[in-house]
């Protein structure tokens, strides 16, 4: 290791910073710590640009690891950050791989282990330092950077990423090994041949010539997601983008590779465990609601007005469980690919009255008035019936749920060039403009003071999106504060899914 390499060590146990304080001064290592994130935080504040790796817990109290990692992403996300986790969070720390950590270690580890783990952090670190030296230096031409082709290959070839580099011509002029290999592409079939001709991922070729020919000085970047590999997949990551001259104009394209087989499949592994630890969740809870239903219908003896309050609320929050556990279900099944079983010509016009008149009640019980505006000629889609009524039931539960009382939902149905088009639209409290991007992601809800007593999983309109995506559709949502949402789904008539495989 590199003299006066420093090391902050964020941990609320005592032991664990001296362990690691320890191990690693042995090592030529500065080591700092620091017991909870606000004061680790503070002394990244004073020396930034002195840390080099970070080992953060993320199980503290007060301030969570999670949180410390964001805020240190802000103040600079180039700094290497390796999460401390227990076995049983091990899910946690890849979610914070993807947000940006370098690395994780679970408890408890040895001696040798850390090492190992920060000897490897150090190494991409100095990586990162040539990089930035490198970036510090003026501009050049790809052909001005030929001219030190030896020194660069050094760097580029020791990258565990790997790289491809493409002249404006879209002849590939620089690709390590690392790319080669993730690309199962021998080197010498990748420079000096054009991207056309080099075998790539159709879906990388085109992103490639896409940045080669833009003319947005604006343009940076393009990530996307490939699938390499005919016996074993590989899953990449794949960042393309530009590279200009001094005026602006486009001299090349870099694209940089990163292989995520290893979190898709821990991503798998954890849906994979929280789809059988549902399951088996779900009949003894169901059971216990039955019991508590029982006891309410005083089938189990006379209960007093408290009784019968704790029991009522006991009732409510297991259904808020079971309806959760269900959601974990569907979504389990989604990403298996099993949501949406059997295709058939569907006509809205006769599921959504139906969901419609499902929800009366639910809205009667808040005085919502509650209308659907039927088409005046019914197009057909090809559907899955189940999977259709679960969309409707989502968006009019949620319009219904979100609408003061004295309010209005109304469900219109109309052709729109092609597609059959489905708005919800309710004169509800609204969704925040910053919070509109982030509607369908799994487990987010919006936070404030209007929501804070409507139940949810913050699972349902993740659903909705999965269920609509697998029937080629699209769905979007337009929202005014304190004045209403309207969600729009658009699904293809059956006419224009001829020539689709269902």
């Amino acid at each position: 290791m590199a003299d006066q390499v420093k090391i902050l060590v964020i941990d609320d146990e005592q032991i664990m910073r001296d362990g690691c304080a320890r191990i690693l001064s042995k090592n030529s290592c500065s080591v700092l710590t620091a017991e909870n994130g606000s004061v680790g935080l503070a002394k990244i504040q004073e020396s930034p640009k002195e840390i080099d790796i970070i080992l953060l817990d993320l199980m503290m109290p007060g301030m969570s690891g999670m949180e410390v990692l964001e805020k240190i992403q802000a103040l600079d996300d180039t700094l290497l950050i390796i999460i401390i986790t227990g076995y049983a969070t091990v899910a946690s720390a890849v979610e914070a791989m993807k947000k940006g950590a370098y690395d994780f270690i679970a408890k408890p580890f040895t001696p040798d282990q850390l090492r190992i783990v920060v000897k490897r952090a150090l190494e991409r670190r100095m990586l990162q330092k040539e990089a930035e030296f490198l970036r510090s230096e003026r501009e050049r031409s790809l052909r001005d950077v030929a001219t030190e082709k030896s020194r660069v290959k050094t760097i580029i070839n020791c990258m565990g990423d790997g790289i491809l580099v493409c002249d404006r011509d879209s002849c590939i002029v620089l690709a390590n090994p690392a790319a080669g290999r993730m690309l199962e592409i021998p080197e010498s079939r990748l420079l000096g041949n054009y991207v056309s001709q080099s075998n790539l991922h159709s879906e990388l070729s085109r992103t490639i010539e896409d940045s080669l020919k833009t003319e947005e000085s604006a343009y940076t970047s393009i990530s996307q997601e490939l699938i390499i590999g005919d016996s074993r997949e590989i899953f990449l990551r794949a960042h393309t983008a530009p590279v200009r001259n001094d005026l602006g104009e486009v001299m090349g394209a870099v694209t940089v590779l990163q292989d995520i087989s290893y979190l898709k499949e821990l991503d798998k592994m954890k849906s994979e465990f929280i789809a059988m630890v549902a399951h088996e969740l779900r009949a003894p809870i169901a059971t216990v609601e039955q019991q508590l239903t029982v006891i309410i219908g005083g089938m189990a003896g006379e209960l007093n007005e408290k009784q019968q309050q704790m029991i009522a609320r006991a009732k409510e929050r297991t259904s808020s469980v079971l309806t959760l556990i269900k959601d974990l279900l569907d979504f389990s099944k989604i990403e298996a690919g099993k949501m949406v079983q059997y295709k058939e010509p569907l006509s809205l016009a006769e599921v959504i009255p139906r969901v419609v008149e499902a929800m009366k009640a639910d809205a009667a019980a808040k005085n919502i008035h509650i209308e659907f505006l039927p088409p005046l000629s019914s197009s057909i889609i090809q559907a899955d019936q189940n999977s259709m009524e679960g969309i409707f039931n989502n968006l009019i539960s949620n319009a219904i749920k979100y609408t003061p009382d004295g309010g209005r939902v109304t469900i219109s149905l109309a052709d729109d060039d092609g597609f059959v088009k489905v708005s919800v639209t309710d004169t509800g409290i609204g969704i925040n403009g910053e919070d509109i991007p982030r509607i369908f992601d799994k487990f987010y809800r919006v936070k404030s003071s209007d929501t804070r007593q409507i139940v949810g999983t913050g699972l349902g309109l993740s659903i909705v999106k999965s269920i609509v995506d697998a029937h080629m559709g699209t769905i979007s949502v337009e929202s005014t504060e304190g004045k209403g949402t309207t969600f729009s789904v658009l699904l293809p008539k059956a006419a224009d899914l001829a020539g689709c495989a269902i």
